[in-house]
């Protein structure tokens, strides 16, 4: 099995079981729980069994890609005891912030593996999930490079939990040799949970359809989680346009759309014939696709996020979700008010880069209402964001926003004209009202218009 005795002494040295890696986690440590697919499953059901014990240790994660919460929330109650941060909010944890468990670390993803390392509290254990090792000693660390060599320098401590069904992931960095783990666990070889994306609406076919009018081919694209991006990829896949490069924070279900339809190709500058992504997170089908196909390139979020990187692709085309967009072209992407509802993510890194790119684009797609629980429909264009509302976007740099109604170029735009815009792609029955509170801010008044 392993290419040398010593490699095989050293794994049965290393060779723990969940309960003895969750004995090791002491009061007032700081924790990792893994990301993406790579959050691990048994030693969290096996911290869970002894969480009463703890006292003062905070458990944080990222991106995770899971169908159900922590064992370790489910079994506990009191933040004194455990608590947990993300540093980007899942529906798990915006459901433990809605009970005071979770708490958002704000930050810019490209620069996570540096705030790991930079952060003064440090991580006294790292968990996660990783792939069996090979005859040569290494474990592949699965498709959630990310920010997990930040992890591993920051931990004092790695603990690593195989699991069978990780996908293995080509790229760069994603290996993980046994000499740089402290212990192994074998773990119980649970699948890897799936994101099943909803059916898309009415409203997302008509943004689909603006946005896809703007992509040529030849294009290099950046795409989210959801059922607006999973319709853009497959409103591509039946288009005529070709030659479609992926770079994306994500890797998606609708980039194997676009393969399966000969649209995926890879042929750009940058990493060319790669299909280039920092974790990934989907269904089943796409962990098949990604399984040992050198085409997938897996790599850290400070090289795939980089406006560096994506400045040098031309005709690079971001397209990101967005949950309210004010008269001043700024936008909010993770928050309904004070409520965190997303992270930050990835979107300003790409907003930016894509528009550095010759050629590039960015689209900021968000519906034109919301309805409320009494019935009523909201604007979601407004002409302030909402109190407490993030600002993920500053108005300095949002390009594109796309409603059911149209698309508005805010780049380059005075305040007036984006009022104009903006209102022009709202719902029309709130079009009046935000005129009015447009003059009332004093962005937009009838002679705006006239030439001097």
């Amino acid at each position: 099995m392993y290419k040398t005795s010593l490699l095989g002494k050293k794994y049965q040295e290393k060779l723990i079981t969940a309960e003895q890696a969750a004995e090791m986690v002491h009061n007032n440590n700081r924790i990792h729980f893994g990301l993406g697919l790579g959050t691990v499953k048994d030693i969290d059901a096996a911290l869970a069994k002894r969480a009463d014990e703890l006292w003062n240790v905070e458990i944080v994660s990222t991106v995770g890609v899971r169908n159900k919460p922590f064992e370790t929330y489910l079994a506990t109650s009191d933040n004194h005891k455990v608590r947990f941060a993300s540093a980007h909010f899942s529906a798990f944890d915006r459901e433990m912030n809605k009970y005071g468990r979770c708490w958002y670390i704000p930050m810019m993803f490209n620069e996570l593996p540096v705030y790991w390392q930079h952060n003064d509290a440090g991580l006294d254990i790292a968990f996660f999930q990783v792939a069996p090792m090979d005859e040569h000693g290494n474990f592949n660390i699965g498709p959630q490079i990310a920010d997990i060599w930040g992890v591993i320098k920051s931990a004092k401590k790695i603990i690593v939990e195989v699991n069978e069904n990780m996908p293995i992931a080509h790229g760069h960095q994603t290996q993980l040799n046994l000499f740089g783990v402290d212990y192994v666990v074998e773990g119980s070889n649970p699948p890897m949970d799936e994101l099943i994306n909803k059916e898309p609406t009415k409203v997302d076919k008509y943004i689909a359809e603006y946005v896809v009018s703007q992509i040529d081919s030849h294009s290099t694209l950046q795409l989210g989680i959801g059922a607006l991006p999973g319709c853009i990829g497959s409103m591509l896949a039946d288009s005529d346009v070709r030659n479609i490069n992926a770079h994306t924070e994500m890797f998606v279900d609708a980039y194997v759309d676009l393969f399966e339809a000969g649209k995926l190709t890879g042929n750009k500058p940058v990493d060319k014939g790669k299909a280039v992504y920092t974790f990934a997170g989907g269904t089943q089908r796409l962990y098949d696709f990604i399984d040992d196909n050198p085409i997938c390139c897996s790599a850290p979020v400070d090289y795939v996020n980089s406006i560096t990187t994506v400045s040098q692709i031309r005709n690079f085309v971001s397209i990101n979700s967005c949950i309210q967009v004010d008269l001043y072209g700024q936008v909010c992407s993770e928050s309904a008010g004070v409520q965190q509802v997303s992270g930050t993510g990835g979107q300003l890194d790409f907003v930016l880069g894509a528009y550095a790119s010759k050629g590039g684009k960015s689209f900021l797609c968000t519906p034109s209402t919301r309805t409320l629980k009494d019935g009523t429909k909201e604007s979601l264009i407004k002409p302030m964001l909402s109190e407490g509302s993030i600002v993920t976007t500053p108005r300095t740099a949002t390009n594109f926003v796309v409603t059911e109604y149209g698309i508005a170029n805010l780049k380059g735009k005075n305040t007036w004209e984006r009022a104009e815009l903006l209102i022009n792609i709202a719902h029309p029955d709130f079009r009046d009202e935000l005129i009015k509170m447009a003059e009332k801010m004093g962005i937009w008044k009838n002679t705006s218009k006239i030439s001097f």
